[in-house]
């Protein structure tokens, strides 16, 4: 008589798949899930940064008048409902800063061109656009 084998016949059913291949599968899935997230975050940010800039600005020219103040002309563009302020400073030339003020600008206009006049403790010899932001 012949022996009957109590084993299922390899390859019909699928392999069975050991501890290692079950603990890499896992990885697998934790690793893509956590990429999809990372890139949803960082694409989240760069939206958020393109969309949420609504005020910006440029420093046309500006020119030394005197000791105490550098007059600037600074062009800012923003949304015509938008509110907000830009922040310029002043530096002598050892490259201490001198000056530092915000200017406002609530007129509802999306671009606005305006000299304004930074008052400085020494004589400054740059206007530097520090930034914009919106309130």
């Amino acid at each position: 008589m012949a022996a009957v084998s109590e084993e299922l016949p390899d390859g019909r059913y699928g392999r069975e798949r050991s501890a290692d291949e079950r603990a890499d599968r896992k990885l697998k899935i934790i690793g893509s899930v956590l990429g999809v997230l990372f890139l949803a975050m960082i694409g989240w940010f760069g939206y958020d940064y393109v969309s949420g800039t609504k005020v910006s600005g440029e420093v046309i020219k500006f020119d030394v008048v005197s000791d105490s103040a550098v007059e600037v002309h600074l062009e800012v563009r923003k949304d015509v409902t938008a509110n907000g302020y830009c922040t310029l400073r002043s530096q002598a030339e050892d490259g201490e800063e001198v000056g530092r003020a915000d200017f406002r600008f609530d007129q509802d206009e999306g671009r606005i061109d305006k000299v304004v006049t930074l008052r400085t403790k020494a004589r400054g010899t740059s206007a530097e656009l520090l930034g914009c932001h919106s309130d």
